[in-house]
């Protein structure tokens, strides 16, 4: 198959992200654990109407309302939202600059705030090498939904069937293959770099 367009997703694949480190910055280690694995709270659904479109001041709201035992940590995790990017997946990155210098097309696909997505913006300079980053508090919908991968071929103007999308989520991959997107799903196994090769691109072996 010829390979018109690589799209990224970000978080978890070229930049490692952890919310424990912000939340635990305000309330301690242990009781960030406490929060993160509270069913009753749900961090992961809370956060992702926020990727969504949500206002953080919104999203906030509504949990201190509901619980109100857990402000500080729900506060903590905006205000200190540097604190979980933890850093580029290097090994990524450089797959990354490699499909850039030979002039592979590239895209950005990411379920991320619209409001705390510059802050990713300014630490990690590998973002300016995408032609244009789909995010999904921007077009107030998100991954795995439909629309989003709608969007995504009206951005990047190219038949979706040509385009190789990695993700480390396996509902997003899904929803991918349905859009009609050649998958890869990552994990920390350093299958990358041979996954890309299989399909041709211009990669140095491992």
């Amino acid at each position: 198959m010829s390979v018109d367009a690589v799209v990224f997703d970000l978080g978890n694949v070229l930049i490692t992200w952890d919310p424990h480190p912000a939340i635990a910055k305000a309330i301690g280690s242990e009781q960030a654990t406490r929060f993160l694995a509270d069913r009753g709270f749900d961090f992961t659904s809370w956060n992702h109407q926020q990727d969504a479109g949500r206002s953080w001041e919104g999203g906030e709201a509504v949990a201190v309302l509901a619980h109100p035992h857990w402000e500080e940590a729900i506060r903590a995790y905006r205000a200190n939202f540097g604190d979980s990017l933890v850093g580029a997946i290097q090994d990524s990155v450089q797959i990354l600059r490699e499909l850039h210098a030979a002039a592979v097309p590239l895209f950005g696909l990411t379920n991320w705030s619209a409001e705390l997505f510059p802050v990713a913006r300014s630490r990690f300079d590998f973002l300016d090498l995408f032609e244009d980053i789909i995010v999904s508090g921007q077009e107030g919908v998100a991954k795995p939904s439909p629309e989003i991968f709608a969007i995504l071929a009206q951005r990047i103007a190219r038949p979706l069937q040509r385009c190789v999308f990695i993700d480390d989520s396996a509902d997003n991959i899904q929803a991918a293959k349905q859009a009609g997107l050649d998958t890869i799903l990552f994990t920390d196994t350093g299958h990358l770099r041979e996954d890309l090769l299989l399909r041709g691109l211009p990669l140095a072996a491992a």
